[in-house]
Order: structure tokens, then C-alpha cells, then sequence
């Protein structure tokens, strides 16, 4: 394949990223008019962005198995059809249960395309070129997180919340037309997939998930919290789901921590934003996503200066001014501050947190377990959006503004505990592994 085609075919995987990453963060805005026009419980709102990223989060590693069983690049297209078939059913919904449930399809099915991405990358590409490429994923994820919010509220404004699941299929479909750029890849040794695993992980986590979604008793909790026990144990002795030899030191596990605490509050506070300007202030659609605008800016500026000259300066400690700025910026929120200046201090921290925090998480990970590890940190990331959503929403819908924020500043500080396990963990690496990683 010669180099115009093949950096094509990286520019159709890249695409299909923005466009599947986009779409947690693009109905937060839309969500209100989505309730506005179909009714149901106030926390419908919430269920229409956690409906999406929960099935996204417990199915990637069970896609990513099926992209070594039957190949990567047919999977990845199965995945990008079910993605434009289920956002057209979504846009022509009529009622909060079709969307809801079009909405989950469309998570599992954005599951099954994400995990291709690097595997395919690494067919086309070797060398410094496959570097190169590789290197360009983040700036497209943190492109799908600024651009989110804000499109969501242009195109709810403009048209209406119907076509921001409309501008998935012209793209979508651009995209399978295009996939016969990729190479087919599968896996040497074909592993097995583990559907018990699955299983346990989806209704556990289901079960811990929808009753703080809809404000019911903790009798499900109790039990999903059962089922996910069942399932570590299972995945202890016999499940082939998660890589075991990932959890042989503190690094990985405290990383994990980590992310589930930080991004729910990364993605519950914007969701409570989002809330509180349409519930309380009355805002429109583009004035949620405008508002936006500030935390999508710190963000993409703090990302960009923590890569090229803070992290290389000061390491991975600095993801901890990050939390800081993060906590700052949510007690301003709280305290009464302007929207917008609070927005951009909670930006800037989110920004100059993820990256330390990726090098940082996969520092002591071998290149055998890059893979797993890498998809671990993905669905654990989402995971705890998910959480995020229903826990910011349901103190915020139960209670006021402020006691959300605070209750966010309390997740914020658990994560920079576990990041201290973290960074600890990574300072026991040996200097062979602590040169490679950078910290």
C-alpha cells in the first residue's frame, strides 16, 4: 500500500473515532430539548448521555476480542453500520423508551469500533511513521471532547436535537464506503470469548447504575455490587475477560482508581452544568453549549501545554495541579462565581490532568499488555462517566446546584488520593521501565 492510501485509511479510522467519542459528550447539551419534545421524568435527561456510555464502556473489551476472532476490519465496519443504522433510529424516535433504547445499541455499537483502531494503525504503519499516526489519537479524542458540547448546542439550536444524531450517517457512511482502505487483521493465537464475563459485568454494573439514574432504593445497588464481586472472582480464577497479570503492582489498580473517580466528575459536572442552565436559568440549547465554551478552551490549551513542556519538565506529578485547578474551579462553581471563569479554571485542570495521567497509568505496563491495558483504561474511563452522570444528576436533581458541586469537589479529592497510589506505584518501576515511560 503506498503512503497516500495509507495515511487515507488512517484518516477513515480517525473519523470513526471523533465521530464515536463525539457522541458522549454532544447529547449533554441536546438532552433538555430532547425532554422538552418527548416529556418523561426529569431524569430521562441524564439516561439519554449514561444510555449511551455504559454498553460503550462494558462491551470495548469483548469488541476488542472479536476484532482478533473474525478480523479488525470487519468487525470495525459491523460497528460503524450498527453506529449509522441505530443514530438514524435514534433521530427518528418518538417516544423516551425507543430513544433510550436506540441510544444503548448505538454505545454497543460504537464498542465494537473503537478498540480497532490501534490494531489497524499498527498494519499500516511501522516505524516512526506508525509513532506518528499512533500520536494522533489523543489530539482527536481531546478535539471530540472541546467540540462536543458546543456542536451539540449549535445544531439543537439550528435545526433541532433530532440532527445531532442526523450529522452521524452522512459521516458514517463516508466512512464504510471508505473502509476498503483498511487491511484485514486478526489475531495469531484467536482467544476466546469470555460471554459469562460479559455477562456478569453488563448486569452488575447495570444493576449498580440505573437506580441512581432513577432515584429507587439501594436494594439494586446492593445486589450489583453482589454480581460485580461474582464476576472479580470469576475473573480471578477462570475469566478471560481482564488481564490478571496487569494488577501485579500498585501502579495499574491505583490508575484505575483514578480514572473512574476523575472522569466522573469530568463528564457528571458538565452534565449538572448543562442541567442547572436549562432547569434553572432557562437557557437555550446553543447558550448551554456556549457555556460550555470556556471549560472546552482551558481544556484544549492546558492539554496542549502539559504535553509539550510540562510533563516533560516537571513528570507525572503534575497531573496533581490539575486536580487542584479541577477543585478550584468547582468550589467556584459552588461559592457563586461566574459560569464561565469557573468553567475555564475546571477546564484548564481536566486538561493538565489527562495527559500525565495516561503515562503515568500505562507506565509499567509490558508491550504484550499494552493492548489490554489501554482497553481497560478506555471502558474504565467511560465506566466512570457513566457513574458521574448518575451520581452529579441525582444529588443535583434531589437537592441544588451547590450540593452537587460539592459532592464533585469530594470525587475530585478521592481521585488525587488514589493518583498518589498511583505516582508511588510507577516509582517502583525498574529504570529501564521508568526511562521508557517518561516519568
Amino acid at each position: 500500500m503506498n503512503d497516500s492510501r495509507r495515511w487515507a485509511a488512517l484518516a477513515v479510522l480517525l473519523v470513526a473515532e471523533a465521530m464515536n467519542l463525539l457522541d458522549t459528550t454532544i447529547v449533554q447539551v441536546a438532552a433538555p430539548a430532547v425532554h422538552a419534545e418527548l416529556g418523561g421524568a426529569a431524569s430521562t435527561i441524564s439516561f439519554y448521555t449514561a444510555g449511551y456510555t455504559l454498553p460503550f464502556a462494558l462491551l470495548l473489551i469483548t469488541g476488542g476480542r472479536l476484532g482478533d476472532i473474525i478480523g479488525r476490519r470487519r468487525t470495525f465496519q459491523v460497528g460503524v453500520a450498527g453506529f449509522v443504522l441505530t443514530s438514524g433510529l435514534c433521530a427518528a424516535a418518538a417516544a423516551p423508551g425507543f430513544l433510550l433504547v436506540f441510544r444503548a445499541l448505538q454505545g454497543a455499537s460504537a464498542a465494537l469500533v473503537i478498540p480497532q483502531t490501534i490494531g489497524l494503525i499498527r498494519v499500516l504503519f511501522d516505524g516512526a511513521a506508525r509513532a506518528r499516526a499512533l500520536g494522533m489519537i489523543g489530539p482527536v479524542m481531546g478535539l471530540a471532547a472541546v467540540a462536543g458540547p458546543v456542536l451539540g448546542g449549535l445544531l439543537t439550536d439550528a435545526w433541532s436535537w433530532r440532527s445531532v444524531f442526523l450529522v452521524n450517517v452522512p459521516l458514517g457512511l463516508a466512512v464504510l464506503a471508505a473502509s476498503g482502505l483498511l487491511a484485514e487483521d486478526r489475531s495469531a493465537s484467536r482467544p476466546r470469548l469470555d460471554l459469562l464475563g460479559t455477562g456478569l459485568v453488563v448486569l452488575g454494573a447495570g444493576l449498580v447504575v440505573y437506580p441512581l439514574l432513577t432515584q429507587w432504593n439501594g436494594y439494586l445497588v446492593a445486589a450489583g455490587v453482589a454480581v460485580l464481586v461474582v464476576f472479580a472472582l470469576q475473573q480471578r480464577f477462570r475469566g478471560g475477560l481482564i488481564e490478571r497479570s496487569l494488577f501485579r503492582g500498585l501502579a495499574f489498580p491505583a490508575g484505575l482508581a483514578t480514572s473512574v473517580l476523575f472522569f466522573a466528575v469530568m463528564t457528571g459536572l458538565t452534565q449538572v452544568v448543562v442541567l442547572f442552565l436549562h432547569l434553572t436559568q432557562h437557557a437555550d440549547a446553543r447558550t448551554a453549549g456556549l457555556s460550555l465554551l470556556p471549560w472546552s478552551c482551558g481544556l484544549a490549551v492546558s492539554s496542549f501545554a502539559a504535553g509539550r513542556w510540562l510533563v516533560p519538565r516537571f513528570g507525572t506529578r503534575i497531573l496533581f495541579a490539575g486536580v487542584a485547578f479541577l477543585a478550584v474551579g468547582i468550589v467556584g462553581l459552588a461559592v457563586g462565581w461566574p459560569v464561565l471563569v469557573a468553567l475555564a479554571v475546571a477546564g484548564t485542570g481536566t486538561g493538565l490532568f489527562t495527559v500525565p495521567f495516561f503515562t503515568a497509568a500505562l507506565a509499567l505496563v509490558r508491550p504484550s499488555e499494552t493492548g489490554s491495558a489501554a482497553g481497560l483504561l478506555n471502558a474504565v474511563q467511560q465506566l466512570g462517566g457513566t457513574i458521574g452522570v448518575a451520581v452529579l444528576t441525582m444529588v443535583f436533581l434531589a437537592t441544588d446546584v451547590t450540593i452537587a458541586c460539592w459532592t464533585a469537589v469530594a470525587l475530585t479529592l478521592a481521585a488525587g488520593l488514589t493518583a498518589i497510589g498511583l505516582i508511588r506505584g510507577t516509582r517502583a518501576g525498574t529504570p529501564s521501565e521508568l526511562s521508557r515511560a517518561g516519568v
